[in-house]
């Protein structure tokens, strides 16, 4: 992550201690929200969108038995088209699979 996240992020977290061990190497701001006292939300971060995507996620790879690191950026940016609903039909998935819209690309 630490190429890619920007140094002026704001990490939301519940206060698990390795999300904080985390923002500190990383050298990036860190807020927990104590989830026992019922606190979910800190300003506009809701930790429970957080959640619910990495739920949706683990349940959708679930078939694959699993993805190589390397290709974790396509598999994410599938889950995101299709999570969006941005390609409706398997024929706009195909050109989108295959190049003709190099907007729907994920870096």
């Amino acid at each position: 992550l630490l190429p890619v996240i920007d140094k002026d992020v704001l990490l939301v977290t519940d206060g698990y201690a390795a999300y904080l061990a985390f923002a500190r190497e990383a050298g990036i701001s860190h807020q927990a929200v104590n989830l026992r006292a019922g606190i979910r939300v800190r300003g506009a971060a809701h930790v429970q969108n957080v959640n619910a995507y990495h739920s949706r996620l683990r349940e959708w790879l679930r078939p694959f038995h699993g993805v190589a690191t390397r290709y974790l950026p396509n598999y994410l940016g599938w889950r995101w088209i299709l999570d969006a609903r941005r390609i409706r039909s398997s024929e706009t998935l195909l050109k989108a699979t295959l190049g003709a819209f190099p907007h729907l690309t994920v870096t």
